[in-house]
């Protein structure tokens, strides 16, 4: 498990390892291997992938999905956008609506938020008990590990962002006629919790890092995010033994 996870002593900016220029260069590079791992993994039929991405508002999941995935076949790539439960879902234990999300063999399922609002928000609106919280994250850990067991290759990613740039992208929301329909009252009050989420967040990165590791994405800048998600992406999957299948004309 993963302790002492400090979001107040991690930047939200890029490294000076990489330029935006030799980035974005790499991220082309890098897009046509995802694309090309992809094919495999389809044809293979053994692994599946599951993607989680977690952030504050405004910290560009969105853009994730748009960029990082975007020279990938659709047919072997879904997305699941997990908003305030619906009464059903209430109604079962908070896993249920989670479970059956999950990628069959073969597929990137990519989480944009995920069972982590079940921690998180709780834990903002002091609606459930550490002792339940903890709970919670015991089941996630076991949930998880169940997936990890079945073949399921599982990246979590937080996209950190600084308050100053929340506010930032918000306002320009407000302007830009095309990114309007995102703007939300809600999240002005949201965006005034900045530290309290940056807590809520430690919490979960103390107590679900069993069975993946929290991968922490600079994401001040819109360029590095989406490179380094890509890049943490194909590094993980590279590890694995992703192929076409070796099949022979006799056996067809």
């Amino acid at each position: 498990m993963s302790h002492g996870i400090h979001l107040s002593l991690i930047s939200t900016l890029p490294t000076k390892k990489i330029s935006k220029e030799n980035a974005s260069t790499e991220t082309i590079i890098l897009i046509k291997k995802l694309a090309e791992i992809q094919d495999k993994l389809y044809a293979q039929n053994k692994y599946s992938v599951l993607v989680v991405l977690q952030g504050m508002d405004t910290s560009g999941k969105d853009g994730v999905v748009k960029n990082v995935f975007s020279g990938v076949n659709p047919a072997g790539c879904r997305v699941k956008s997990f908003k305030v439960p619906t009464e059903e879902e209430i109604a079962h234990q908070f896993l249920w609506r989670i479970s059956k999300e999950c990628p069959a063999k073969g597929m990137i399922q990519i989480f944009n938020r995920s069972h982590y609002e079940d921690i998180l928000i709780p834990r903002i609106n002091k609606k459930l008990t550490y002792k339940l919280l903890k709970e919670r994250c015991d089941e996630i850990n076991t949930f998880e590990m169940g997936l990890i067991m079945d073949d399921t290759i599982l990246m979590k990613f937080y996209l950190n962002i600084s308050q100053k740039e929340q506010i930032e992208r918000l306002n320009a929301r407000k302007v830009d006629p095309k990114k309007r329909w995102k703007y939300q009252k809600e999240d002005v009050a949201d965006i005034k919790k900045h530290s309290k989420y940056k807590k809520a967040y430690e919490f979960i990165f103390n107590h679900c890092s069993v069975s993946s590791p929290w991968k922490i994405i600079p994401a001040d800048k819109k360029w590095y995010k989406n490179y380094s998600v890509l890049h943490e992406i194909v590094n993980e999957l590279e590890k694995y033994t992703i192929d076409y299948p070796n099949l022979k004309l006799k056996d067809l």
